[in-house]
């Protein structure tokens, strides 16, 4: 197995390409978890409710999904290379303002600026990936930025739940710097490299601005529309949040329909609804989705639970969310390999199941079990979510090998789509659950309500799950390729399993 892993880095350009992506994948991952697990922390000091304080989360989630797509537009117009160097620095030096920042409302900006940030890396780095490295590499050319990430967020569990613990949630924030610093000089080199990718038909490609602006506020108003941004109280048959939910409704399928229609009419249309009925790129997607959003609703809740529910220190998520961190050292890269070699169709609609399984055992014993009994019960989900992500990027880039950008731009517009809904749904139903003025409640009522409504939330989040795993079981690539017995190198016949 490692000797296939060899000949990923054959060349420089290969090699520094692998080396740039890990870097700024541990980034995007560090940038994305000290917003999550910052949530009761900041909320204490900037005396707000812990709703208001997820909006941290929201921001972030809501313009990186909302302008990812963009971002890959505007790699394919400048320079996927360029546009992904520039997201390197625009998250930097967001996450340093927000470290910074002493009113909410500032935070808030810097975070939504991150997710800015973000979006331009992500949306760049799987195209870049996809021109180096062709369709039988790209299962375990995809693992290597999944490891760093999860090799990220191993660093951050570790150094973050210190931070909260014994200094401030400032110096989360401020971990971003150095790790950006490297970014910038591992990724430097991707601009050599790939400056010759701006052709004289990408300087003349045109984008549809007016349809971008329209893409990100339609999807920014599905996002909204399921927030309780009203004044009552946190129900949906309330007068209050039926004269605001109904609206927002109505006003985003409003947008939707307007933003089909322009597409449809437009001679140079932001998105090209003719690459969705390529059926399978379509249910990739979906599976893709509902995947990120079972990770989001994992970050979300569980330092809730943990915290509120269960009444200890931020500490102990770092130790509950510890065990998923270093299964991502290793099975993401074992997924890549085996994706590479057979493409069995059972991988990810399994790993989904096993997703799904460690919500339903978690959300049923959650309150019969000590704090150390919950990641025994996430295991599942830990394995799953390790065993999914690699091989699901490599199936949604070669389900489209037409268009490398549209792709790119849909896995990660889908992928953050996904979070913003799992943070959302989980954090709503999660509010429902809750009886009104829980904080007026003596400390075990109050601990035991947050209990039952994690229960609610995490049996929500299975028959999501259950709903992808059960569309990813019909799932086919565009070549529907046979198990590949050559990525061995040749003259070594079956000696991969030596190593």
């Amino acid at each position: 197995m490692i000797s296939t892993f060899r000949e990923l880095g054959t060349n420089v350009e290969r090699r520094e390409t692998l080396i740039g992506l890990a870097s700024s994948q541990m980034l995007v991952q560090l940038s994305s978890m000290p917003i999550a697990m910052t949530i009761p922390s900041v909320a204490r000091d900037f005396d707000v409710e812990v709703s208001k304080a997820a909006w941290m989360v929201i921001i972030r989630l809501l313009m990186l999904g909302s302008t990812v797509f963009l971002a890959a537009r505007l790699g394919e117009r400048y320079g996927h290379a360029r546009v992904y160097f520039a997201g390197i620095i625009v998250l930097s030096i967001a996450s340093v303002l927000a470290a910074t920042s002493f009113d909410f409302n500032q935070l808030i900006l810097w975070s939504g600026l991150v997710g800015v940030g973000g979006a331009l890396i992500t949306a760049n780095s799987n195209a870049i990936l996809a021109m180096v490295f062709d369709e039988k590499e790209r299962g375990r050319a995809f693992s290597v930025p999944v490891v760093s990430a999860r090799l990220g967020s191993l660093i951050g569990l570790v150094l973050f739940g210190i931070f909260l613990q014994f200094l401030n949630w400032r110096f989360v924030f401020l971990t971003s710097l150095p790790i950006g610093l490297l970014a910038v000089k591992y990724s430097y080199p991707l601009l050599k490299h790939h400056s010759a990718q701006i052709t004289e038909a990408a300087r003349n490609i045109s984008i549809n601005y007016t349809g971008a602006i329209l893409m990100v506020v339609t999807l920014g108003t599905f996002i909204l529309s399921g927030l309780h941004l009203h004044g009552g109280e946190e129900t949906f048959t309330s007068a209050d949040a039926i004269s605001y939910h109904v609206p927002m409704h109505l006003l985003f399928l409003v947008l939707l329909g307007l933003f089909i229609v322009v597409q449809y009419r437009s001679r140079v249309p932001f998105v090209d609804f003719r690459y969705f009925k390529h059926k399978y790129f379509s249910t990739a997607l979906y599976t893709n989705a509902t995947f990120h959003l079972s990770m989001l609703a994992v970050v979300t809740l569980i330092p809730i639970v943990v915290e509120n529910g269960l009444g200890k220190a931020p500490i102990f998520v770092t130790l509950v969310l510890l065990p998923n961190q270093l299964l991502g050292l290793f099975l993401p890269t074992f997924a890549g390999w085996w994706y590479d070699r057979y493409n069995p169709r059972w991988l990810r609609p399994a790993a989904m199941m096993g997703i799904a399984l460690g919500f339903l055992l978690v959300g049923a014993f959650a309150s019969e079990v000590s704090w150390w009994g919950i990641p025994l019960l996430l295991l599942p989900t830990y394995i799953g979510s390790n065993l999914f992500n690699t091989a699901n990027n490599a199936v949604v880039m070669n389900t489209l090998p037409e268009s490398r950008t549209f792709a790119s731009g849909m896995l990660e517009t889908t992928r953050q789509m996904g979070h913003t809904l799992g943070t959302t749904i989980s954090a709503t139903i999660l509010g429902l659950a809750l009886p009104f003025a829980i904080e007026l409640l003596p400390v075990p009522e109050a601990q035991l309500a947050y209990r039952d409504g994690f229960r609610l939330s995490a049996l929500a989040v299975v028959l999501i799950i259950m709903s992808g795993s059960f569309v990813a079981a019909f799932q086919r690539t565009s070549t529907d390729r046979q198990p590949r017995r050559a990525v061995a190198p040749q003259g070594s016949g079956d000696d991969w399993m030596s190593h």
